[in-house]
C-alpha cells in the first residue's frame, strides 16, 4: 500500500520541504549535461484548492538506478511558505482534484491489479489515500459534483459484448477484433472495441452508475453550478469519408437520463465545456472545417446550456488559437490560454464583445492555470531560462510558489535565447527562435537547424533542455516556425495543406540563409535535425539541398504512402490527400524524399520507437535501407518498445546524446561525402 502524509490539516505531522534555491557559494556555474535529465524534474497541473490557501501540482522526478520516472503529487501554501509532498509511492499519481468543499484531493493512481488508473480519495482530515474505484476499464478523468457527494468519471468499456463479459484471466492475449475505420492509435495501440464512456460514482456508497452508453467515445465532463446537469464533448467513431465531428451535449446527471446535443456545426468542436456561474451558458472551442482538421484554429463560442439558440463564436476576430475556457465569477468573461507567436498567454475574453485582454504575456509561456472562487489564479509557466514552475498570478505580477529546479538552475550557465525573423524567397516573414552558446566567441558559429513537430504547434519562448544541451556543447540553435505552425493566424497554418514539403523547406532554408548572412551561422558546417514531422521535415529539406553536413530524422517518414494504413491519422489523409487510389500523382509528389533518395549526400541518421503507432518506424526504416543502398553513410536506432514520444529516462538520455555526437562527426570534424566515401579534413 502506497505510504501518504497522514495529515493535512495538521500540518505539526506532515513532513515539511523547503525547497529554497541553493546558495551559488561562490562556484563558477557550468555548462548543461545529459545526465542533468535525471535531475530536472517536470512539473504540471496546478490545482489551487477551493478557500484559495492551497495549490496542488504533480511533480515527475526520474530514478535512474531503477529506469523509470515518477509522479507524485505535491501541495504548496498560498504564500509560498510551507511545501508538503503529499504521495512517495513508487507509482504514478496524476490529476489532482479537490472537492467543492475542500474535504478531499482526489487523484488518479493506476497501481493496483493492473485494472487501469483509479480514483483515490486523501481525506484532509488524516489518514491515508484511499482507493474507491475499481473498474475493469480504468478511469482517464474525472469531476467533482458541486456538493462533492459524487463524481462523474471517463471510462474505457468493451463493446463487445463476448470481451465485455469475459471476465476470466487469460495467460494467452485474445484475438484483438477490429470494428472502426480509424483503428489504432499510439500508446493506446489497436483500439478493438473499445469506447469511453460516463459514469456517476457515489463517493458515501462508492456505488457506480452507467450515465451514457454506445459507439460513440464521450469525454471531458464538467457540471453545472447547481449539480443537476453535465455537459460533456461526443465524439462519434470515424468512418470512410467521415471525420471526427465532436459536438457539445449534455444530460442529467442521474441513470437513464438521454443525452441533448447543443451543437451541430460539421467540423470540431471541443475542449472541456466551462459552465457560467449562473448555468445558462457553455463555453467550448470550435475549429475549422472537417478537411483542415490538421490546422485547425480553435475558437472560443458559447452556447445556451439548455439548447435554445445555436451557438456563438465570441472571438471570430481574432487570429489565434484559444484554449482552456474558465468563466470569471461575474460571468462576463472567459479565461483562456493563448498562442501567440512564440508565446502562450493567459487571457479574458469579454462574453459580450470578444474583447481579448491580455493578462499574463511577454517572453514566456503559459501552459496551465487555476483559479478560485475567491478570485485566486495560480499558472505553470516557463521562460527560456527556466522550466515550468507553479506561480501565484497577484496584483498582476508573478510570484514564484514551486522551486522543484531552482538548485538544478543554480548550478547551470544556459545559452542566449533571442527572437530570429527571416524573409522566404516568396517574401514570406517567418519568426523563430535562436540559442547562442554561453559566452560565445565572435565569429559565425557551427549551428543546428532544430526543428519542432506538429506541425501545428510552435518553437517557443520556453525552456528547452535539447536546444540549451546543443548550445552547451558549441552550436548556435535555429528553431523555426516554419508555415504550417500556430500562433501566426489560421492563413499561416493552412499555407501547407495538400503540400508537404515545399513551403516549409522553403521557410527553413531562408531562415538558415538568414542566419548566415547576418553572421550568426557558418554556411560550411551546418546540421539539421528534429522528432515527428520535424525529422519528415528533415528528410524533405536533405532531399531538396546538398548543404546539411549531418541530419537526424527521428520519428519521421518519407515514403508518405506507405503510412496510409499503419499510422493513425487515416481520417486527415481521406479529407486531404485523397485516397491513394483517386490521388497517385499526389501521393508520389508528397513523398519525394523516398523517389528521389539518390539527391541525397547528407549523412543522416534515422531514430525512432518500436511501438509507435503516430509515425510508424518503418519511415525511418525505409529511409535507411535507402541511403544504405546508396551508400550514404547512415545509421538507424530503434528504441525498443517505446511509442512516438521516447519515455524511458536512459533512451531520453541515449538519444540526445546521438545526435550531439552525429552532429560533431560530421560537422565538428567538417567530414564531406562524395561518391559513397567519406574525406575527413
Amino acid at each position: 500500500m502506497r505510504r501518504i502524509s497522514a495529515a493535512l490539516a495538521s500540518l505539526a505531522t506532515c513532513a515539511l520541504l523547503q525547497l529554497s534555491p541553493s546558495p551559488a557559494n561562490g562556484q563558477a556555474k557550468r555548462a548543461i549535461r545529459s545526465g542533468d535529465l535525471y535531475h530536472l524534474k517536470d512539473v504540471r497541473d496546478p490545482q489551487i484548492s477551493p478557500d484559495g490557501g492551497w495549490v496542488a501540482y504533480t511533480v515527475t522526478a526520474i530514478d535512474s538506478a531503477k529506469d523509470k520516472s515518477d509522479n507524485d503529487i505535491w501541495m504548496t501554501s498560498w504564500d509560498g511558505s510551507t511545501t508538503l509532498r503529499l504521495t512517495s509511492s513508487p507509482e504514478s499519481e496524476s490529476a489532482p482534484r479537490w472537492s467543492p468543499d475542500g474535504r478531499y484531493l482526489a487523484f488518479l493512481s493506476g497501481r493496483q491489479e493492473g485494472k487501469g488508473a483509479q480514483i483515490w480519495l486523501l481525506d484532509r482530515r488524516g489518514g491515508e489515500a484511499q482507493r474507491v474505484t475499481q473498474l475493469r476499464g480504468g478511469v482517464s478523468e474525472f469531476a467533482w459534483s458541486p456538493d462533492s457527494k459524487k463524481l462523474v468519471l471517463v471510462v474505457d468499456e468493451e463493446t463487445d459484448s463476448v470481451l465485455k463479459n469475459d471476465t476470466a484471466e487469460h495467460k494467452t492475449p485474445k484475438p484483438i477484433v477490429i470494428d472502426r475505420y480509424n483503428f489504432k492509435r499510439d500508446v493506446a495501440g489497436y483500439l478493438g472495441s473499445k469506447r469511453s464512456h460516463l459514469s456517476l460514482f457515489d463517493v458515501e456508497t462508492k456505488k457506480t452508475e452507467t450515465l451514457t452508453s454506445g459507439l460513440d467515445d464521450d469525454g471531458t465532463p464538467s457540471w453545472s453550478p447547481d449539480g443537476r446537469m453535465i455537459a460533456f464533448v461526443r465524439g462519434p467513431v470515424a468512418e470512410p469519408e467521415r471525420s471526427r465531428d465532436d459536438d457539445v451535449f449534455v444530460i442529467e446527471a442521474r441513470a437513464g437520463a438521454t443525452a441533448k446535443r447543443l451543437t451541430n456545426f460539421i467540423g470540431p468542436d471541443g475542449g472541456r465545456p466551462a459552465w457560467s456561474p449562473d448555468g445558462k451558458w457553455l463555453a467550448f472551442f470550435r475549429g475549422d472545417e472537417p478537411k483542415y482538421q490538421a490546422y485547425s484554429l480553435s475558437k472560443l463560442a458559447i452556447v445556451p446550456s439548455d439548447g435554445s439558440a445555436p451557438a456563438h463564436v465570441v472571438t471570430e476576430a481574432l487570429d489565434r488559437p484559444l484554449s482552456n475556457a474558465q468563466f470569471s465569477a461575474d460571468g462576463k468573461s472567459v479565461y483562456v490560454l493563448l498562442s501567440d507567436d512564440r508565446e502562450q498567454q493567459l487571457a479574458r475574453v469579454r462574453v459580450a464583445d470578444g474583447a481579448v485582454e491580455r493578462l499574463i504575456s511577454g517572453k514566456r509561456v503559459v501552459s496551465s492555470y487555476s483559479t478560485s472562487a475567491a478570485g485566486k489564479v495560480v499558472v505553470l509557466t516557463s521562460t527560456p531560462d527556466r522550466s515550468g514552475e507553479v506561480y501565484a498570478w497577484e496584483n498582476g505580477a508573478l510570484r514564484q510558489l514551486s522551486h522543484q529546479n531552482d538548485s538544478v538552475f543554480a548550478q547551470l550557465q544556459l545559452g542566449t535565447t533571442e527572437g530570429f525573423s527571416s524573409k522566404s524567397k516568396d517574401g514570406t516573414e517567418v519568426h523563430g527562435v535562436l540559442v547562442r552558446p554561453a559566452n560565445a566567441s565572435s565569429g559565425k558559429l557551427p549551428l543546428i537547424l532544430y526543428i519542432h513537430g506538429g506541425p501545428n504547434g510552435q518553437d517557443s519562448y520556453s525552456f528547452s533542455f535539447d536546444r540549451e544541451f546543443f548550445a552547451a556543447n558549441g552550436y548556435a540553435v535555429l528553431s523555426v516556425n516554419y508555415r504550417g505552425s500556430s500562433g501566426r493566424g489560421s492563413a499561416y497554418q493552412k499555407a501547407i495543406f495538400a503540400d508537404w514539403g515545399d513551403k516549409e523547406v522553403m521557410d527553413l532554408i531562408g531562415a538558415v540563409d538568414e542566419a548566415i548572412r547576418s553572421g550568426v551561422a557558418d554556411g560550411d558546417r551546418l546540421g539539421i535535425g528534429g522528432w515527428s514531422y520535424g525529422g519528415i521535415l528533415t528528410d524533405y529539406t536533405i532531399a531538396t539541398t546538398p548543404r546539411f553536413k549531418a541530419a537526424v530524422a527521428g520519428a519521421g517518414s518519407a515514403l508518405q504512402l506507405s503510412m496510409y494504413g499503419t499510422d493513425q491519422y487515416i481520417t486527415q489523409y481521406n479529407q486531404e490527400i485523397g485516397p491513394p487510389w483517386k490521388s497517385q500523382d499526389l501521393w508520389i509528389k508528397i513523398s519525394y524524399p523516398f523517389f528521389h533518395a539518390d539527391r541525397i549526400k547528407t549523412p543522416a541518421l534515422f531514430m525512432g520507437g518500436s511501438a509507435d503507432f503516430n509515425v510508424p518506424i518503418i519511415g525511418g526504416e525505409q529511409m535507411y535501407q535507402a541511403l544504405r543502398s546508396l551508400g550514404i553513410p547512415t545509421e538507424l536506432v530503434i528504441y525498443p518498445g517505446q511509442f512516438h514520444g521516447i519515455t524511458l529516462p536512459s533512451y531520453r538520455k541515449d538519444r540526445i546524446e546521438r545526435y550531439l555526437a552525429w552532429y560533431d562527426k560530421y560537422i565538428k570534424t567538417q567530414t564531406t561525402v562524395q561518391a559513397g566515401q567519406t574525406k575527413t579534413k
